[in-house]
């Protein structure tokens, strides 16, 4: 799932918000809208540093406090309007959200175990990964396909999100997208436009990117 149309060498930056209360707790957030903590707004203000250092050309940021807050930094270094959408919300999950990690093994522990095996499962009865990736996924695409030739896209999103929506736009099976593995807190993942469409460059990063020197292209 390319979506990508005229020149080359774009990128989609996929930044996780800065750190929270939650967080700290191992407590599932879904939609529920948590704000960052002081720490989480210093990481988002340092990561926001290195990242303008790349020269985005559009940032897009979910609507909940926590995405927002920390494309704010970013937008504040680069002088970029952000496009809010919910669609780039973090995944429902319904009687999960506000549950520890601890809390949900004891009440949902063959639902989770399923989830783990990358079985469909509605946690809490809340959406399914490919719903997920089916709202945020097209989002993401639509401002790619604005960008210049080397243009670049920083979406700030979810842990859950970014993984749903970098998984479909590899063209990964659904069941593989868990083997992507998760991002801390104000990380980023890189996907850059190549002749067959999107790759991975750059996974769970908190510093810029090396250029890959002696890849087969």
């Amino acid at each position: 799932m390319s979506g990508t149309k005229g020149g080359r060498g774009r990128r989609i930056v996929l930044w996780r918000h800065g750190q929270t209360a939650w967080n700290l707790e191992r407590r599932f957030q879904g939609s529920t809208d948590i704000e960052l903590t002081e720490e989480g707004l210093g990481q988002a203000r340092r990561a926001a540093r290195l990242l303008a250092a790349l020269g985005p050309d559009a940032i897009i940021a979910s609507d909940l406090q926590r995405a927002s807050t920390t494309a704010s930094e970013l937008a504040a270094l680069t002088r970029i309007e952000v496009t809010h959408d919910a669609a780039l919300r973090e995944t429902y999950a319904g009687s999960w959200q506000g549950l520890t990690h601890d809390e949900i093994l004891a009440q949902y522990r063959e639902q989770y175990t399923a989830w783990k095996r990358g079985e469909p499962v509605r946690r809490g009865g809340g959406e399914l990964e490919t719903e997920v990736a089916d709202r945020a996924a097209p989002v993401v695409l639509g401002h790619a396909d604005k960008l210049p030739d080397d243009g670049t896209l920083v979406v700030v999103s979810h842990g859950g999100t970014i993984r749903t929506t970098i998984g479909r736009l590899l063209g990964l099976e659904a069941h593989h997208w868990e083997g992507l593995g998760g991002l801390s807190n104000c990380c980023w993942s890189v996907l850059g436009e190549g002749a067959r469409g999107w790759r991975l460059l750059e996974h769970n990063a908190g510093t810029l990117p090396e250029p890959v020197l002696g890849d087969d292209d």
